[in-house]
């Protein structure tokens, strides 16, 4: 676990947040809190800390203002209405409360008893997480949820990242890409019909936004970016995120075993694996946003993994294909 830590934001904790701020959880817990304990992991900068009261109410919570990054009150906006909108019957830590004073927003969510799965990611968290997913991608959407956006219209532009790394190739693009973007295009355009559906996505499945229970249940977290979309998405996310530290792990065989990949065509995975690595690989040359010194160094992580598997499956598709056929 050491080195997916090295990748997570450096965070501020409960006892460095506004007085005023620690009191408004305070009184959406109904006490005190005497104890607090920072969690890692997350690209946030903001607090994540698992809480007790002095009645012994335990909560997680999560608070962050603008001047630590822009961008994050919003997102965190963004979560709390869509967590208070998600079915019981999902496999999720329930919203208790917000506070929100224009400036600081604070979630306070059920302290789920669980930890971050395994990396590199075990057999059996892998598999309870791809359970949970196709659970996830079974269940019917709410009309709370219907206003989400669709998943096709969220990725199109990200998914296009090809054509702005044509234009100005990162500094030290991998040469097969450059080699190949006429063809790494064509996948992503065609990646990006294929997320349509009409599934809930939580859009951003990876080792930090799942908790593993002792029974071995998969909790999934962090839902600002819910969607409705394509309901194999998270799973092909999730073996990215595998990828990412286990590049030999073997992922194809999930691929031909699992549920959850069963409305998955191979040409289907083909165009997301490209439409993935394109955002990733376009964006990761950018620089930092406050307050988040790592996020474009495992960005470049997320690309390599999707592209570098990607390369793996053409190329043995490619070498089996007869001489003379074209791709």
């Amino acid at each position: 676990m050491g080195f997916m830590r090295t990748m997570w934001s450096t965070r501020i904790g409960w006892d460095d947040l506004p007085a005023h701020v620690r009191a408004g959880v305070e009184r959406i817990l109904g006490a005190p809190v005497e104890e607090s304990i920072g969690q890692q992991g997350g690209l946030s900068p903001g607090t994540a800390d698992r809480v007790r009261t002095t009645t012994g109410r335990r909560a997680f919570v999560k608070a962050v203002n603008a001047a630590l990054n822009e961008a994050s009150p919003g997102i965190h906006r963004k979560e709390a209405a869509i967590t208070a909108a998600l079915p019981a019957s999902l496999p999720v830590a329930s919203l208790i409360g917000t506070y929100d004073d224009g400036d600081w927003i604070a979630l306070v969510l059920i302290d789920v008893e669980g930890r971050h799965p395994h990396v590199p990611w075990h057999a059996d968290e892998l598999n309870a997480v791809l359970d949970a997913l196709l659970s996830l991608a079974r269940t019917p959407l709410p009309q709370s949820l219907q206003h989400l956006p669709k998943l096709e219209q969220e990725l199109a532009d990200k998914f296009a990242g090809w054509t702005r790394v044509r234009s100005d190739p990162p500094g030290k693009c991998d040469h097969w890409v450059l080699a190949n973007l006429d063809r790494l295009e064509q996948l992503a355009a065609l990646g990006v019909k294929a997320l349509t559906g009409d599934s809930l996505v939580h859009m951003d499945i990876r080792a930090d936004n799942i908790l593993m229970t002792a029974a071995n249940e998969a909790i999934l977290v962090d839902w600002p970016w819910a969607s409705i979309g394509s309901g194999w998405f998270d799973a092909l996310t999730a073996l990215v995120n595998v990828r990412v530290f286990d590049q030999d792990h073997d992922v194809e065989s999930l691929l031909r075993s699992h549920p959850a990949f069963a409305a998955a065509p191979e040409s289907d995975i083909d165009g997301y694996l490209s439409g993935l690595g394109a955002y990733f690989i376009d964006i990761a040359r950018r620089p930092a946003p406050l307050g988040l010194p790592t996020v474009r160094a495992f960005q470049q992580q997320q690309g390599d993994a999707a592209v570098g598997w990607l390369r793996q499956r053409l190329t043995a598709r490619d070498e089996t294909r007869p001489h003379g056929v074209a791709n």
